[in-house]
């Protein structure tokens, strides 16, 4: 039996108003709501920030720019949804049908931007302002609803609201990288979040406010979220059209492998049957090039096998198993220990078949184990290898940065043997050098004596750097060389390698990025 709300009448909570339900329960379905806005507004948030650094990298600046924008449009919105707290009940309504529109799209349209736009900064930008103008309404109107449905003192009702909105955003924040992604991905989640959105507003005004709404109202609102609704479906069935399409926009024509994993994005492009070279990008990024990585591999391994013993070896990252490659062709390895934290890159790399003959089938060997963990926690087990290979990602990347530490190197050092050395990826010289030196000082700095050197990218641009930086360390001065006993490496030579030291040294000496690279030469 409908009931009279017990709240007293006021200019800003308006008459007493006809609830379907008593007044406790009526209030409890309030702050329910409360509570699923609120884990969808921090669902939206987080989805703003994870695509974003997948887009565009550096963590710390998506996720600073999310923030920052949100929060103060958040202010925006409490101030202009003052002007809506005389018809609060259809105020929300539309509010909640926006947001859940703009919140759900909100991926596919970041994605789309960079897609075919090349960017996405300002429309990240828009829609963190957007969507925060949009959540700071709702707190204003939520709080002119709860007190026309009880009465109760400001107070207490500010209480119990930050409450439930508190408890809502840290479901919302746990359901995301817990439920969202593995179920849905990205895409897929952000509609999900919006409909649910669009249903617990929607529900909350054309039933429990139906009272204060007129006929007018309540259609327009009906319509407006069946709308809402039907587009976010429409979404969801065209998301893997519209993945695909984007995908052959970012990456070219030729993609063969797309997946999501826990713990990155793998597309393998080109490769086997199809006449182009393999190419592997990580989140966006490009990993791999068959053009080119023959360079980059080589230098990273040959000159660390080649200053002493290498019976036992170790390499962290490198699941793609190229280096493994370059570490088989020494006849004095025992055994080789891949640490890969993503368990689908050493998949791929033993069964996709472009990947496998890139890397000469490199796991079929006996010698080759892999394991899926983290390099860091890796390296905290007391074990013993002659060669310790870096093969992880750019240090200017922030979510590899724990990986370019002083803790790391120094849990590196411990399990060198007497006369073991430790390799590095250390990122690009040019046309910033300042990362490279950092790493070099950072492996200095817990006793490790380095030797830095260079090599220039034969193909600079389209996603490829200009040059390779690595460091050489051990305990005891190394230097480099190739063993005398091989032929030479295709690209290598003892030359060229010596002068890739000389030229980076003395970048080092003037604190600035040398002005020629070694470029080596294939045919040697």
């Amino acid at each position: 039996m409908p009931v009279v709300s017990d709240a007293p009448s006021s200019p800003e909570s308006g008459p007493p108003v006809w609830l379907p339900v008593r007044a406790g329960l009526g209030r409890f379905l309030v702050l329910g709501t409360v509570f699923v806005c609120a884990a969808c507004g921090l669902v939206y948030e987080l989805e703003l920030v994870a695509l974003a650094s997948y887009l565009a990298g550096d963590s710390v600046t998506q996720a600073s720019v999310v923030l920052s924008v949100m929060v103060f449009a958040m202010g925006v919105g409490s101030l202009l949804a003052k002007r809506l707290r005389c018809r609060a009940a259809v105020g929300f309504g539309a509010v909640e049908a926006v947001l859940a529109l703009v919140g759900g799209c909100s991926a596919m349209a970041l994605y789309a931007c960079f897609a075919w736009g090349g960017h996405s900064r300002s429309a990240l930008v828009g829609f963190s302002f957007a969507i925060g103008v949009l959540i700071g309404a709702e707190v204003p109107l939520l709080m002119t609803l709860i007190q026309r449905v009880r009465r109760q003192d400001a107070g207490g009702a500010v209480a119990d609201l930050f409450a439930a909105d508190y408890v809502g955003a840290l479901v919302g924040g746990l359901a995301f990288p817990f439920l969202l992604l593995p179920a849905f991905g990205q895409l897929t989640g952000a509609l999900v979040t919006g409909a649910v959105n669009a249903v617990a507003g929607g529900a909350l005004v054309l039933w429990l406010f139906r009272r204060d709404l007129s006929v007018r109202a309540r259609w327009t609102l009906i319509v407006a979220n069946g709308l809402v609704l039907a587009a976010l479906a429409a979404g969801a069935v065209l998301t893997p059209s519209f993945e695909r399409a984007a995908r052959q926009a970012v990456y070219g024509p030729g993609v063969r492998v797309a997946l999501s994993t826990g713990e990155q994005e793998i597309v393998l492009v080109g490769g086997g049957t199809s006449g182009r070279p393999l190419s592997l990008f990580l989140n966006g990024r490009l990993r791999v090039s068959g053009r080119d990585e023959v360079r980059y591999h080589e230098a990273l391994i040959h000159p660390a096998m080649a200053a002493g013993p290498h019976a036992r070896v170790l390499v962290l990252g490198g699941g793609d198993g190229l280096a493994v490659r370059e570490v088989l062709r020494y006849a004095g390895v025992r055994s080789v220990t891949v640490v890969e934290r993503d368990a689908e890159v050493v998949r791929l790399a033993r069964r996709d078949p472009g990947l496998a003959a890139l890397n000469g089938g490199a796991y079929r060997d006996p010698r080759v184990r892999a394991v899926t963990a983290d390099a860091f926690d890796w390296l905290r087990r007391s074990m013993a290898y002659d060669v310790v290979v870096c093969d992880l990602p750019a240090p200017e990347l922030t979510p590899s940065t724990k990986y370019y530490s002083q803790e790391f190197y120094g849990l590196a050092e411990r399990v060198l043997t007497p006369g073991g050395r430790l390799v590095v990826h250390a990122g690009p010289l040019r046309p910033d050098p300042r990362a490279f030196w950092t790493v070099d000082a950072t492996m200095r700095s817990v006793g490790l004596r380095t030797t830095p050197y260079v090599i220039g990218a034969p193909r600079p641009g389209r996603g490829s750097p200009h040059d390779w930086g690595f460091v050489l360390s051990a305990r005891s001065p190394v230097g480099l060389r190739l063993a005398p006993h091989r032929p030479r490496p295709r690209s290598l030579t003892e030359q060229g390698l010596w002068a890739a030291r000389r030229t980076a040294e003395r970048g080092r000496e003037r604190g600035l990025p040398p002005s020629t690279l070694m470029r080596p030469r294939y045919g040697e």
